[in-house]
């Protein structure tokens, strides 16, 4: 080992939770400060290879810290989880593909009963018949979120959990998660092509109580990657699909609050740090039992002779 990776790694060690969000946002906000400064669409040339490089930052920071606090096992145990399907019960399947279609129509109902708006609904089925708005509605659903997923909730929340309950660690992960997002707003056509159309003052508490929700399918699933990678590709696809009216979204928090409180409140996966498989007849073994790979987990482990 070099003195330049060893003194990596102990620095690793020093910052300890702290490490993940200063790298994620550090890296990010450098390449998005530029687009700022334009009035072009973030999706134009240039524009588009800068925030591509700045949305990484959860890849990034994910996988070089992972790389530091547990070498080549920890990469590959992350890998596992991102492709591992045995990890998903069928009933956490359904739950997967189901909750967002169910959440939106029941959102959206109420919004019509509450007089919100009088067409809730408007599916967009130019999204599935159109290859081009296809395959951004895909790229955009389902691509995005495998970048934020593998070092946000893959590594960092690991991290978050070893420290803290599930309920906090899901909280200080939101509110990460919740600044990355803040600048979308002012990204020049970000959301052109879409029917969602954020402010802040929903958007916020809206992505922190996604991650409580994220936080029980994850560890409902034995910390698979791929599990929360397609749940929060169905959040994005159901909604753009049913064409939400944009009237609905900020009375959607409420629907947020209410869905968070119930997982927390009514889930065992909420009250109790995470495992390494769950309900799946594999051994229940903490990521600090099964390998010392946490920065808290580094800071206990005892030093050899």
């Amino acid at each position: 080992m070099t003195d330049a990776l060893r003194q990596a790694r102990a620095l690793a060690t020093r910052v300890g939770l702290l490490g993940f969000p200063l790298i994620y946002l550090g890296w990010a906000y450098l390449f998005w400060l530029p687009i700022f400064m334009s009035s072009e669409s973030v999706w134009s040339f240039p524009k588009i290879l800068l925030f591509l490089a700045g949305g990484a930052s959860p890849l990034v920071a994910g996988v070089v810290l992972a790389g530091l606090t547990g070498g080549r096992q920890r990469i590959r145990d992350m890998g596992h989880r991102l492709v591992d399907i045995r990890r998903i019960s069928l009933r956490w399947f359904a739950v997967i593909f189901l909750f967002w279609l169910a959440f939106d129509l029941l959102m959206a109902g109420a919004a019509f009963v509450f007089g919100i708006t009088d067409r809730p609904l408007d599916i967009a089925w130019d999204v599935v018949s159109t290859p081009r708005t296809l395959a951004f509605m895909l790229i955009l659903s389902f691509v995005f979120p495998a970048v934020e997923e593998i070092g946000l909730r893959g590594y960092w929340l690991d991290e978050l959990q070893q420290r803290f309950s599930p309920v906090v660690a899901g909280l200080l992960n939101g509110a990460a998660w919740a600044v990355w997002h803040t600048p979308f707003v002012w990204f020049p056509g970000y959301y052109a092509n879409t029917s969602f159309n954020p402010q802040l003052w929903w958007w916020l508490p809206s992505i922190v109580l996604h991650t409580l929700l994220i936080v029980w399918v994850y560890n409902g699933t034995g910390r698979s990657i791929l599990a929360v990678l397609l749940f929060h590709a169905m959040m994005n696809f159901t909604g753009e699909f049913l064409g939400l009216a944009p009237e609905i979204f900020p009375f959607m928090l409420i629907g947020n609050l209410l869905a968070a409180a119930a997982v927390v409140a009514g889930s065992r996966f909420m009250r109790r740090s995470p495992v390494s498989a769950s309900d799946q007849g594999v051994n229940l073994v903490t990521p600090c039992e099964d390998a010392c790979w946490s920065v808290e987990c580094q800071r206990r482990k005892p030093r050899q002779p």
